[in-house]
């Protein structure tokens, strides 16, 4: 087997996997998680000169019908952002962890094709503005266009074409994959969540994110990417050799 490249996508999930480690051993997945957000921002920064300029932007939330995975450290990250805005939002008559408990009863269950066909509005935007921009979901990061006519065409079904950019979804793969190779390493759980009910598993036990620090999965129920773990530990293992 030939010697790994020191540049490269191969070299860049092995750096991150080992900063990944380090974070997680010395600070926690809070603060690495933190880390993998300044990654991808810097990162997609690097990647993204020369390209067309991404043409999201507040107000538009086309792409927020689709179904949102998350890690468990982003869904702890929520949920404790959600417990901790509650009383305000409720001030201003917004009912967010209400939201996201009525998005999990209507949406659990379904597939990427039967989520973007019931086209239900995530239930972090309102008026067209997300209220957890800042913490959201690496997956969520990842998803840019150069394009927002075309991709409002695409959510009223006219077109099935985006252009979406290709450097935010190569870095936001990457740093997924290191951050859950990382956690893997030190035997948590480490797969995918439907954002929707990974939350409110979360919400419903408070000691959910202390079972998971002890190597439990209390966000079994909502894990979306099942099929994919078996071929994505041997990939992770054999990245070591």
């Amino acid at each position: 087997m030939n010697a790994p490249s020191d540049t490269g996508p191969e070299a860049f999930f092995r750096e991150q996997r080992d900063a990944f480690t380090h974070t997680l051993d010395t600070q926690g997945p809070e603060a690495a998680l933190l880390q993998a957000w300044d990654s991808f921002d810097g990162n997609v920064a690097i990647q993204c000169e020369g390209q067309p300029p991404v043409d999201c932007a507040k107000g538009c939330a086309s792409c927020c019908a689709l179904r949102v995975t998350a890690l468990a450290p982003e869904v702890f990250v929520l949920a404790d952002c959600l417990r901790a805005t509650a009383p305000a939002l409720q001030r201003h008559g917004i009912d967010l962890i209400g939201a996201v408990r009525e998005a999990d009863a209507a949406t659990r269950g379904l597939d990427e094709t039967a989520r973007v066909a019931a086209r239900r509005r995530c239930a972090f935007v309102v008026q067209g503005v997300c209220l957890i921009h800042r913490a959201r979901p690496l997956a969520c990061r990842g998803h840019a266009s150069h394009d927002r006519r075309a991709c409002a065409d695409a959510a009223a079904g006219r077109v099935d074409q985006v252009p979406f950019s290709g450097p935010h979804r190569t870095v936001r793969l990457l740093l997924q994959a290191a951050l859950q190779a990382a956690l893997r390493d030190q035997g948590k759980a480490w797969g995918a969540y439907e954002l929707n009910h990974a939350l409110v598993l979360a919400l419903d036990r408070p000691d959910a994110q202390a079972a998971w620090q002890q190597g439990e999965d209390p966000l079994a129920d909502a894990a979306a990417d099942l099929e994919l773990r078996e071929a994505m530990a041997a990939g992770f293992d054999e990245m070591r050799r």
